[in-house]
């Protein structure tokens, strides 16, 4: 059988794709990627927590996996990179009034191209994660489709929408037709100990979940441009622009949050919008968040080559977000121009947005500042 690169997280999942890949007969090479040093990850002189990668005991539990499987692994160290890929995109768009999507950009910009390219050096044909998604291949136009992972509640298409038809033409999900359930049962059977190990959602290099805190911890070891006043405080308006309150930087707000406003009033308030150029938070009734209409920038096309004409589709503006059906239209300056069916609640400048038709990935971009 052909020879698999796989990707090593240390968890049930990657685990778990690699004993069923084991089991069918491939010849395995595990890659481990040192991605974060996770004590930099929290306050100073405080013991770090670590995250669902990157941490000394994910990638000895890694080893172990590939230990008793019985196939070579290595652990390759990507720390600069992701910095300044990954992490320095995540405070900077903060900084200037987005929400980033951090999986979503190490998922296409790093993990797969680097495992890509340590296939090739081991002269693997393919390349394998721990994914709950699908690539079947598209008889009559010869494309490599994505679909979603059989298991609704897991599926992780969203986050693959930027894999080129290079990278799918090499890829191997073998979760994609499982369930969770399943998945730590295959794990038991072939005595794996990650196989009850728990899981977490947060973002890796910010287990604890304080994002505002640790952009403004890392701002200067990260972007390497120290500021008299790198976080400025600013003013809440309402919609009509009358000062109703003061905030301590518009890092520390995204589009649709209601905590930490700070502002009181007879019905609750949330962010609606953000406006870097003017410094301020624009806070109003959960009524005001809906959006008919987002501006999509620098599309990557799946199912389709391009995008020549107006199309229907389900829109996923976030990855839990329930899909709405949308019409999408091809703009000049190669932008999209989508239209929602129904208002969205909580669409974001920065958050991917990925386009469905059933269980087919169409595509998908990176909502603007502003809509079309």
């Amino acid at each position: 059988m052909s020879r698999v690169a796989v990707a090593m997280s240390g968890g049930v999942d990657s685990s778990t794709a690699a004993a069923i890949l084991k089991q069918q007969g491939f010849d395995l090479v595990g890659f481990s990627m040192q991605l974060w040093d996770q004590r930099r990850s929290g306050p100073a002189g405080e013991e770090p927590r670590t995250g669902r990668c990157c941490s000394l005991d994910d990638l000895y539990d890694a080893r172990n996996v590939a230990a008793r499987l019985q196939f070579p692994y290595y652990v390759l160290n990507f720390q600069a990179e992701f910095e300044q890929k990954v992490v320095r995109n995540f405070i900077e768009s903060y900084r200037s009034g987005y929400t980033p999507s951090p999986c979503v950009r190490c998922n296409s910009h790093l993990k797969f191209d680097h495992l890509m390219q340590m296939a090739d050096e081991v002269e693997a044909t393919h390349v394998a994660t721990g994914h709950y998604a699908r690539v079947n291949r598209d008889p009559e136009t010869g494309r490599y489709v994505l679909c979603k992972g059989r298991d609704r509640e897991k599926d992780q298409s969203y986050f693959l929408f930027g894999l080129t038809q290079a990278q799918l033409s090499r890829a191997m999900f073998p979760l994609g037709e499982l369930e969770k359930h399943q998945v730590r049962r295959i794990a038991r059977e072939h005595g794996l100990e990650v196989a009850d190990k728990a899981e977490s959602q947060e973002i890796c290099f910010i287990p604890d979940g304080d994002y505002a805190g640790f952009i403004e911890r890392q701002f200067d070891d990260v972007c390497g441009a120290p500021e008299s006043q790198p976080f400025e405080e600013g003013d809440i308006v309402d919609e009509s622009g009358r000062v109703i309150g003061q905030h301590p930087g518009i890092h520390r707000f995204t589009i649709g949050q209601r905590r930490g406003l700070g502002v009181a009033g007879g019905t609750p308030l949330y962010v609606i919008d953000v406006q870097p150029a003017q410094n301020r938070i624009v806070a109003g009734e959960r009524r005001q968040l809906g959006r008919t209409s987002c501006r999509v920038e620098q599309p990557n096309w799946i199912l389709i080559p391009s995008l020549d004409g107006t199309i229907r589709s389900a829109a996923k503006i976030r990855s839990r977000h329930p899909e709405a059906p949308a019409t999408i239209r091809p703009l000049e300056n190669g932008d999209l121009s989508v239209e929602f069916d129904s208002p969205q609640f909580g669409v974001s400048p920065g958050q991917a947005i990925v386009f469905y038709q059933g269980e087919q990935v169409v595509g998908g971009g990176w909502i603007a500042r502003h809509p079309s």
